[in-house]
């Protein structure tokens, strides 16, 4: 092992934690048990934003009426507006909703921004806000 230590010494390596694989992983698993022919489950998709000073991150729920739940929290490395952080949190939770081929589920958010614009009840005039109206609504 010291040896393997010393070859990669020279090298700039530093060690992040793959929450995003495990994350698929997770999914793949709920998906291949949970899913049957004609499945009429009906799923909950929670998202929540959150920051601070420390920084700023998501949480997401994604729930059957049978039961099967599945947390995700997300911590951004990048400055985030409340806006931006709810509609990443949108995102990530549709991704997961595909991930385990829910076919029926509604989304849950208290950000009255998201909600009217997704619904197409308000328009998204800023730039950055339409970019993410446009990823949700694809």
């Amino acid at each position: 092992m010291l040896q393997w230590v010393m070859k990669l010494s020279g090298f700039d390596l530093k060690y992040e934690a793959q929450t995003v694989i495990k994350s698929q992983y997770l999914a793949d698993f709920v998906a291949e048990y949970t899913e049957r022919p004609g499945d009429l489950t009906t799923w909950s998709l929670y998202i929540d934003g959150s920051s601070n000073k420390a920084g700023s991150g998501a949480g997401v729920i994604l729930e059957s009426d049978e039961g099967t739940r599945i947390d995700l929290s997300l911590r951004f490395e990048f400055l985030a507006s409340n806006n931006q952080e709810e509609y990443e949190a949108l995102l990530a939770g549709l991704k997961l909703a595909k991930q385990v081929r829910a076919k029926k589920f509604v989304v849950l958010s208290d950000s009255q921004v998201i909600t009217l614009q997704t619904n197409d009840t308000y328009q998204a005039k800023d730039p950055t806000m339409k970019k993410y109206l446009d990823e949700a609504q694809e």
